[in-house]
C-alpha cells in the first residue's frame, strides 16, 4: 500500500528526477576532483607548501555541516560576498538562494568544496606506496611526468579509485540530505527536493504535510536502499570485470 502510495504520488517523478540529476552532477563533477588534486600535490616539491595546502584544502570537511551551510547562505544574501562581487561585473543583485534554478550549481559546489580535500587523502596515502624505482625506471627509459602519471601512478592508484567509486555509485540515491534540508526553501522545491528531504516531510510534518506518516517513510527508504544495493552489486560487477578490482 505505502510503496504504491509513494510511486503513484504526484511528487514522485519530481523526487526522482531531482534525486538522480543532483547525484550524477555530483559524481561526475566531484569525484574526479580529488584524484586530480592529490595528482597535482603529489608533484610539489616543496614540503612547507604542500602542507599548506593539503590542510587549507581538507579543513571545510572537519567544519559542522550546520556552520558551513550557514557560511553559504551568508555568502550568498543579497547583501553577501557572492552578490556584492556579482555588482562588480555589472550584474545585479539576486537572491540566489531562493532561485530554484540556481540549487543545483550550490548545492555541488558546497559539496565539492567540503569533501575534495579530504577524499584526496586516500589516493594521496595510496600513492605515497608506490615504489620509487618504478619512477627511476621511467626517467632512465625517457618519460615526461604526464606519462608517469599515465602509466605508472594512475594504475597503481586503480584499486584504491575502483573502491571508492563503487561506493560513491552504491550512495547516489541517499543525496547528502542533511546539506540540502539547511539550504533549500519552499521556492527551491522543484529543483531541490530529493528523497531524503520528503521522507523528512512526511515523517516529522515539516512544512505542513501533516507529520507521522511513519509506515510511509519506513517504504520510501526502504525503496531508496533497494535501489543503492542495486546500483552498488551492478557497480561492483563492472568494475571486477573491467579492473578486476571490487569490493567482494
Amino acid at each position: 500500500k505505502w510503496f504504491q502510495e509513494f510511486i503513484t504520488g504526484r511528487y514522485f517523478g519530481r523526487l526522482m528526477r531531482n534525486t538522480v540529476v543532483m547525484s550524477l552532477m555530483n559524481l561526475i563533477l566531484g569525484f574526479p576532483l580529488p584524484i586530480i588534486f592529490a595528482l597535482l600535490l603529489n608533484e610539489i616539491k616543496y614540503p612547507r607548501y604542500k602542507k599548506f595546502v593539503q590542510t587549507a584544502s581538507y579543513l571545510p570537511h572537519f567544519i559542522s555541516t550546520v556552520v558551513v551551510a550557514g557560511m553559504v547562505l551568508s555568502f550568498l544574501r543579497t547583501d553577501g560576498l557572492i552578490n556584492s562581487l556579482y555588482t562588480v561585473f555589472g550584474g545585479t543583485r539576486t537572491a540566489f538562494i531562493n532561485e530554484a534554478n540556481y540549487f543545483d550549481t550550490i548545492y555541488i559546489l558546497t559539496n565539492i568544496w567540503i569533501a575534495f580535500g579530504f577524499d584526496s587523502i586516500l589516493y594521496l596515502s595510496a600513492i605515497s606506496g608506490i615504489d620509487p624505482q618504478l619512477y627511476e625506471s621511467a626517467r632512465l627509459d625517457g618519460a615526461s611526468r604526464l606519462k608517469q602519471v599515465w602509466y605508472i601512478t594512475l594504475p597503481c592508484i586503480l584499486p584504491t579509485i575502483a573502491i571508492l567509486l563503487i561506493m560513491a555509485v552504491g550512495g547516489m540515491v541517499s543525496s547528502n540530505t542533511d546539506m540540502i534540508l539547511l539550504l533549500y526553501n519552499e521556492a527551491t522545491y522543484p529543483k531541490s527536493d530529493v528523497i531524503g528531504t520528503y521522507v523528512y516531510r512526511v515523517g516529522l510534518g515539516a512544512d505542513g504535510t501533516g507529520g507521522g506518516q511513519y509506515s510511509l517513510g519506513a517504504a520510501i527508504n526502504l525503496f531508496s536502499t533497494t535501489i543503492n544495493f542495486c546500483l552498488l552489486f551492478l557497480a561492483n560487477k563492472i568494475s571486477n570485470k573491467l579492473t578486476s578490482y571490487g569490493m567482494f
